[in-house]
């Protein structure tokens, strides 16, 4: 109701025509896969009982899926949009292990532990 405007055409997620008509588009082909299949063969007549009650089905199915789906629909706000992925800033942040890592690769990742140190860098006795 906000997005609407007195003269303008309505926006695509706002019009009902994009809803019905993929919903009717799905209640044709369902009503034209029942008809060839449900009468199990060209000897028998065609079942338009079924074949009317599998497009109802499928239109009033899909356009409720429809509905749901516009309905949940919310633009992103406006911040996410600025930055340029992960780091939104270009600047080295400090690492507690001594280098600027980011993880694997990092800088101060890649000096391996002196002859007489330990594993975790610590000087043996």
């Amino acid at each position: 109701m906000a997005d609407q405007h007195q003269g303008k055409p309505r926006k695509l997620r706002t019009s009902v025509k994009g809803p019905l008509m993929f919903s009717a588009f799905w209640a044709v082909v369902a009503f034209v896969a029942v008809l060839i299949f449900a009468s199990g063969g060209s000897a028998r007549a065609p079942r338009f009982d079924l074949a009317f009650t599998a497009a109802g089905i499928a239109f009033i199915v899909t356009l409720v899926i429809a509905a749901m789906l516009s309905m949940s629909y919310k633009e992103n706000a406006e911040h996410l949009g600025k930055g340029s992925g992960v780091n939104l800033s270009s600047a080295p942040k400090a690492s507690p292990h001594g280098g600027s890592g980011h993880g694997f690769g990092a800088p101060g990742s890649q000096n391996p532990p002196a002859s007489g140190d330990g594993a975790d860098g610590t000087p043996q006795r």
